[in-house]
């Protein structure tokens, strides 16, 4: 049986489900929502590549003990925000520093002279209204209609009540998260009325917690860490910000266990509909190196405790707006530690909060490295746009068929790449599986290059408008080639 019929016995023997409403939105091969059928293709993640060190280490209010937070776009610039603890000093829970950038790749601690530390007042930790230093994770507000002075907010959580922690994997009582306002992501004021976001799951809001104002859901959500066996993640969500639903526990699919220190989800910017989360990944008592080489690099100890005893690094976890559950789509490393002793050591290689565009074909990310050690830095990663995964042919070639979907727009445009000897062809199918006439893969134009976004062509040209709103399945016939997305949408001439 040659390739096109075992495709269309596959579609034939194939139970029949509504057509995915695509509309125009962009899909990324993230997971395998539009995927029916791998033919001699495959989906494949694909790493960042290093883009240098942003922040390092060189005060003395900072300490091997910092932690990332997120990084975020406001206005005409850049805001990184880390966690800076020193070890055997004054510190309980650190203090959040600020550094700017115009580009993303040069930053700069500004001195905001806002608090003092040990007669120095030049210092970019960030305060509240009375002046006093924070410990708290800045996110920005995206809601329309946000006034200017609270357009980035920032929490931090406490015990309700007198509840202490007696033991650190189960802190009694519930605890809350408290909420601050700012207009320049420097001064912050406590929020009035505070929202009642509460939650009694163990370990709540310790760590790694993730807000945003979800446009495809029209509502707040927070993805925040719990204790269900292992460290896991949460999910809340609000209409007004004030009220909160009860917490849920998010679920992971028939997939092994695994523990996630952080989870940093947040819309992908390009595609709000999707939430893209590359999470710490925890390997608890996985042990890599030596006392010796711990010695060698400088690890600290605290309190006696050693940080050589776990490693980790970052995966991609996916989801979607409005559902309680992550697709482990890859259970390989997103983000791997990389060579050398440092990297190797517990709670270290984890990511910020915060994916955002750094030019036209390339976007960024930014992972701290080191931790426990006076080299502490976070360090900036890059990715082709929309570039987290692909659906790869190799250079014998392959396809791939969708399941029927239902688009609206005039043209089809595409994400992809090839070799110089490779190549990518698109046939346009009706839900049972036959080629449609002018739009059969011996009409499809072939496609060689390496571009962002580029409209699909047959003999007949680009308009595929005649087949808005109907179900139609998409083949496509590549040869060492990568396809990252895809999208409907109008002819960029009517767009103008």
């Amino acid at each position: 049986m040659n390739v096109r019929s075992l495709l269309g016995a596959l579609v034939v023997s194939a139970v029949a489900a509504a057509p995915v409403e695509l509309g125009s939105r962009r899909e990324l091969f993230v997971d395998r929502l539009l995927i029916e059928q791998l033919e001699g293709t495959s989906l494949r993640l694909h790493e960042p590549v290093p883009g240098g060190v942003a922040v390092q280490i060189d005060q003395p209010w900072e300490g091997p003990a910092n932690g990332p937070l997120a990084v975020l776009r406001h206005g005409d610039q850049f805001l990184l925000y880390y966690r800076a603890m020193t070890v055997g000093q004054d510190d309980v829970s650190g203090r959040t520093c600020v550094a700017v950038s115009r580009d993303g790749m040069r930053w700069a601690k500004p001195k905001l002279g806002l608090v003092s530390y040990r007669g120095r007042t030049d210092t970019n930790i960030v305060v509240d209204e009375t002046g006093k230093e924070l410990s708290v994770v800045p996110w920005l507000d995206t809601r329309p209609g946000i006034p200017s002075d609270e357009r980035i907010k920032a929490f931090h959580s406490e015990a309700v009540g007198a509840e202490k922690h007696t033991a650190y994997h189960d802190p009694k009582g519930p605890k809350r998260l408290v909420m601050f306002g700012s207009g320049d992501g420097f001064r912050f004021r406590r929020l009035t009325p505070q929202p009642q976001i509460v939650s009694a799951l163990k370990n709540s809001f310790d760590g790694g917690n993730a807000m945003f104002w979800s446009d495809a859901e029209q509502q707040y959500v927070l993805y925040f860490r719990i204790w269900d066996g292992g460290r896991s993640v949460g999910r809340m969500t609000s209409k007004d910000f004030l009220r909160w639903t009860e917490p849920v526990a998010m679920q992971f699919g028939a997939t092994p266990r695994e523990q996630f220190y952080t989870n940093q989800t947040e819309p992908y910017f390009r595609a709000p509909h999707l939430y893209v989360a590359p999470a710490a990944r925890f390997m608890e008592r996985r042990r890599v190196i030596t006392e010796a080489q711990a010695q060698d690099i400088g690890l600290r100890q605290v309190q006696g405790h050693s940080y050589h005893n776990d490693c980790a690094d970052a995966v991609l976890l996916t989801s979607r707006a409005g559902s309680e559950h992550y697709d482990r789509t890859f259970m390989e490393a997103f983000v791997r530690p990389g060579p050398g002793a440092s990297n190797w050591v517990s709670r270290t290689n984890y990511p910020l909060t915060g994916i955002l565009p750094a030019g036209t074909d390339r976007m960024m990310l930014f992972v701290a490295r080191h931790y426990m050690q006076d080299s502490w830095h976070i360090e900036r990663l890059t990715l082709r746009t929309d570039g987290f995964a692909s659906v790869h042919a190799p250079w014998a070639g392959g396809r791939m068929l969708t399941k029927p979907l239902r688009f609206s727009g005039e043209r089809l445009f595409l994400n992809y790449r090839t070799s110089a000897a490779g190549s990518l062809r698109v046939e346009i199918q009706s839900a049972e599986g036959k080629p449609i006439p002018g739009f059969g893969a011996a009409d499809g134009i072939e496609m060689i290059g390496d571009e962002i976004e580029r409209e699909v062509l047959w003999r007949r040209g680009a308009d595929v408008s005649c087949l808005a709103g109907q179900s139609v399945r998409l083949l496509f016939i590549m040869k060492d080639a990568d396809l990252y997305a895809l999208r409907f949408g109008p002819d960029p001439k009517h767009a103008r």
